[in-house]
């Protein structure tokens, strides 16, 4: 298998369905059209060139622990090395602290391609974005000045150590402690597990962000706080000096993501630094889950896009039986599989689930660059909320998807997708974790419901609702798009009505919250996909009716949308009902019962 950046797609998402060069504009940004065509085409390149072939092998070989320190998989340390001069790494860094300040709207896509190239390599400079986020934001100015620049430029890498063996999803649980000492530093105690990068050998620095309690911190989760623990303390001239006192005690044995480090990292009197005020830890590290929660969902359509891309080229060159309706391909001794209804159906599947969730991708990038770069406050606050609305259906829908496409991949190739020399099965395996890891996605759909659901009663959801039907009367002005429009705005109408339900049972009965969570999540996220596709499909008539010399693409995008709306839109369906049939026979059995 190999890969290759989708770049007329995302052309497509960012100029003609979102008008990126505007969005630059608005923000202030000197980014022309041709100015982000040629990074995408060069990102495009570094991907499938530097990174892509790294993935085979990184599986295979995994990394190593000896003598406390971590060996990543070889080729790693040259693709790193690349990627830190060549600026990647500082592409959405900060200007003060040499970054380039790219939005993420144009920034999410180069990160969609090094996850379809190698979802390991990408594992390990995802972090550090986060890391520079929320140090930027919460820490002070001397460890801004000591760390930021080095961080934004890939040289070191950051981490995020949350879990621990007794505490993973409810973080009031955790024991790491952090004693003050006398010249303001901090000496932490205790082991987190699951850290992604916790050590390697391709930066020259780590610097974890750690959640621990201070002596007199209160339970719970108003309890924690959030400390900057370098691997290298630094020396006088601010370069890495000696050892701080801890280390990775273990390598994880995992099904997938074999190329990345996930570390089991001790902390024996290790020392470290405040990072915003005592006891609000986890709302300063929720600056970096955020970002993190919106990258996983990343990775999730970045597998999702190589699959699709292997599960097509192998569909157009297996040969296996003749097409229902008679030979296609006379001269040869079988038609290719692509002929066949059913292999459509699993390519078209995976198509529209990708192409829709990078449509839905490129729309909350676009809200936090809002919510982090308008110059107008209340923009600002209305793009926050957008985005708390939308982050948990992108982490959850993107890397359900991942999976889900993944696994019709292997379909696709039969038993040959089986097997392990084929690469589709890998693809399988490392996008299982996306669903488990930076909250898993039944916490998504909680936090959907509790928090932004629940948490205004609605108001968001439904003015996101109102936006997108005033979209939908714009194509229903054409006749060839009108049987689309009238399918999604029912569709926007029964959102409006089933949020409506579920506040409203919710109200009634707390065990609601969870038991819709997850088909609500599920359902909202088909929806939205559906009135994008509108929009695409929309953006493609008005290209074809103006005679554009691509007219095979537009043509595709609206049989890709035809299909999306009849084809993959009744899931929801499937999801209404089943969150209206309510908690009581989810609660009813008896613990002991479900023994029998």
């Amino acid at each position: 298998m190999s890969y290759q950046a989708p770049l007329r797609d995302m052309r497509f998402v960012l100029h003609e369905l979102f008008d990126v060069q505007g969005h630059c504009e608005h923000l202030g940004k000197g980014l022309d059209r041709e100015t982000i065509d040629g990074v995408l085409e060069e990102a495009a390149r570094f991907a499938a060139q530097v990174v892509a072939p790294l993935n085979r092998n990184s599986d295979e070989q995994g990394c190593r622990l000896q003598d406390g320190k971590v060996t990543t998989p070889d080729g790693f340390g040259e693709a790193y090395r690349l990627y830190v001069e060549q600026g990647w790494a500082s592409m959405t860094g900060p200007l003060d602290f040499g970054g380039q300040g790219f939005p993420q709207m144009v920034s999410a896509s180069f990160h969609e391609m090094l996850m379809g190239a190698s979802l390991s390599f990408r594992a390990y400079s995802g972090l550090t974005e986060g890391t520079v986020l929320a140090l930027d934001r919460h820490g002070s100015p001397e460890l801004k000045r000591a760390y930021l620049a080095q961080l934004v430029s890939g040289a070191w890498s950051g981490t995020m150590c949350l879990t621990e063996p007794q505490a993973g999803t409810d973080l009031a649980l955790l024991r790491t402690r952090a004693q003050p000492q006398a010249d303001g530093s901090y000496r932490l105690e205790g082991s987190k597990i699951f850290i992604t990068g916790g050590d390697q050998d391709l930066s020259d620095n780590i610097v974890h962000l750690v959640l621990a309690r201070l002596p007199d911190a209160p339970p719970g989760v108003k309890g924690i706080s959030l400390f900057l623990v370098p691997k290298r303390l630094l020396a006088a001239d601010g370069r890495p000096g000696e050892g701080n006192a801890l280390g990775c005690g273990a390598l994880e044995h995992k099904m997938g993501l074999k190329g990345a480090s996930t570390c089991v990292m001790n902390f024996d009197g290790a020392t470290g630094w405040l990072v915003g005020e005592p006891n609000q830890g986890l709302a300063c590290m929720f600056t970096m889950m955020n970002d993190a929660r919106f990258q996983v969902g990343l990775q999730g359509l970045g597998i999702a896009e190589a699959a699709f891309q292997g599960g097509l080229a192998y569909a157009r060159e297996r040969l296996q039986s003749r097409g229902l309706a008679g030979p296609v391909a006379p001269d040869k001794p079988a038609d290719p599989i692509i002929v066949h209804p059913d292999v459509r159906r699993m390519l078209l599947t995976q198509k529209t689930l990708s192409e829709g969730c990078r449509m839905l991708g490129a729309y909350t990038a676009r809200q936090l660059d809002l919510e982090h770069g308008a110059s107008d406050p209340a923009e600002r606050k209305a793009a926050a909320r957008r985005a708390a609305l939308l982050i948990p259906i992108v982490k959850a829908f993107f890397t359900d998807v991942g999976q889900e496409v993944a696994s019709l991949g292997v379909q696709l190739y039969g038993g040959h997708g089986f097997i392990r020399e084929w690469g589709m099965e890998q693809l399988m395996r490392d996008s299982r974790i996306t669903q488990l890891y930076e909250g898993t996605n039944g916490i998504q759909a909680l936090d959907l419901i509790r928090r932004k659901v629940l948490g205004d009663g609605a108001a968001e959801l439904n003015g996101m609702i109102e936006e997108l039907a005033a979209q939908v009367e714009q194509a229903a002005q054409d006749p060839v798009l009108a049987a689309m429009a009238a399918r999604v705005r029912a569709q926007l109408e029964q959102w409006r009505a089933l949020g409506d339900s579920v506040v409203a049972a919710c109200a009634r009965n707390p065990q609601e919250i969870g038991a819709v969570s997850v088909d609500f999540l599920a359902y909202s996220a088909y929806v939205l996909l559906a009135a994008l596709w509108l929009q695409a499909a929309t953006k493609a008539r008005a290209a074809l009716v103006g005679g554009s010399d691509e007219a095979a693409f537009y043509q595709a995008k609206l049989q890709s949308a035809d299909f999306y709306l009849r084809r993959v839109l009744p899931r929801a369906g499937a999801h209404r009902e089943a969150l209206l049939a309510g908690a009581d026979c989810l609660m009813a059995m008896a613990e002991a019962d479900f023994a029998f």
